[in-house]
């Protein structure tokens, strides 16, 4: 491993329980084996400089573009001809993780492109009788149809949470569309069969959220309790981010989205075999389901004191066989990494880069 300079402040106790959670969730709800310690590479020292997380609160243009089956809402920054940076959000966050990574990147040359995800923001479905599906395969042929739209052939693709699957996912099944990646949390690849081992207590209480989305109590509850509900995940997944109303509702302001709901629910339930797919994505989806080796160049990240349920990175370094470095973020970082360091976020998008 290879903290990035940030002093240590760790829960040890917190930190065991994480890592035998990890290992289990690595087992059976990631259809993976443990594999020997991850083997990592040099980190080049941060060349950026220094900011303070909640520095920005916007970015510089919103734009829309239709692309396969949706109307895109995305930012971008930085020059049109500039290699393409496309980084992506998870649940329940929007792009707002990105907010203060973008600014870093374009004055660095990147054409930086932020799109919302289906049932996020101003993304809309462009049909009403499109399914809703959240599918990880249909939600990275969403990414390659915003590239197509604004004719990037080749991007770095970075993310975390459902976007970290998301580059995952485009970089075993598209190689030839990702120059490198950026995965907070490695290697999340995983398929309905593979989620039905059973898990020991400890880590499946990690994944209550996802059981309890299985039930319409889960699902009436959400819709109730939308932002109490998304603060607490907040709370729990990053229990030393210290963030303020005003940083939670600007992102919550991307849940007032039509399909919102739909999209997180059938995520879930999808992933758990207690919602159908789409037949047109069988093939794809039979692909990933034999968790498939990633060639692109790689940086995997993790935070400290992530509090979301999450792989031990010695689990799936095998999973990766291009240039590949692992870095531990400490300082009490947690689950949204992106937001809480953006510093070591975009210097390890910029170090992939020249890999």
């Amino acid at each position: 491993m290879n903290p990035i300079g940030m002093p240590e402040n760790i829960n040890r106790q917190r930190r065991r329980f994480l890592g035998t959670a990890a290992m289990a969730i690595t087992a059976a709800q990631f259809g993976m084996v443990a594999f020997a310690n991850a083997q990592t590479g040099g980190v080049t020292p941060p060349d950026l400089p220094a900011i303070k997380p909640g520095t920005n609160t916007s970015f510089k243009a919103l734009k829309q573009v239709n692309a396969g089956l949706l109307d895109i809402g995305y930012a971008e920054d930085g020059p049109a001809d500039g290699p393409a940076v496309i980084l992506l959000h998870g649940w329940p966050y929007d792009i707002h993780s990105f907010v203060d990574v973008t600014p870093m990147l374009a004055p660095a040359g990147y054409r930086v492109i932020v799109p919302y995800s289906r049932g996020f923001g101003t993304t809309r479905f462009l049909s009403r009788s499109t399914f809703r599906n959240a599918q990880q395969s249909a939600v990275a042929l969403d990414v390659i149809a915003l590239m197509d739209a604004l004719k990037i052939q080749k991007a770095i693709v970075g993310g975390f949470d459902w976007g970290a699957r998301t580059a995952d996912v485009m970089a075993a099944l598209w190689p030839e569309r990702c120059k490198a990646i950026v995965s907070v949390s490695g290697y999340l690849i995983s398929s309905p069969a593979g989620n039905q081992a059973p898990i020991p207590p400890k880590p499946a209480f990690a994944f209550w959220y996802q059981y309890y989305f299985t039930t319409e109590q889960g699902r009436a509850g959400y819709v109730k309790y939308l932002n109490d509900f998304n603060k607490l995940i907040w709370h729990t997944a990053s229990p030393k981010w210290d963030f303020d109303d005003a940083t939670f509702d600007r992102t919550a302001a991307a849940f007032n989205n039509p399909d919102h709901v739909d999209i997180v629910m059938h995520d879930y339930r999808w992933r758990l075999g207690l919602a159908p797919g789409e037949r047109k994505y069988d093939e794809l989806e039979k692909r990933l389901a034999a968790l498939p080796v990633i060639t692109v160049p790689t940086i995997t990240m993790e935070g400290d004191d992530n509090g979301a349920a999450h792989p031990v990175s010695s689990a799936y370094r095998d999973k990766f066989s291009g240039k590949y470095d692992y870095r531990l973020i400490t300082g009490g970082i947690g689950h949204n990494l992106p937001q809480e360091a953006p510093q070591a976020f975009a210097q390890a998008v910029i170090d992939v880069n020249g890999f």
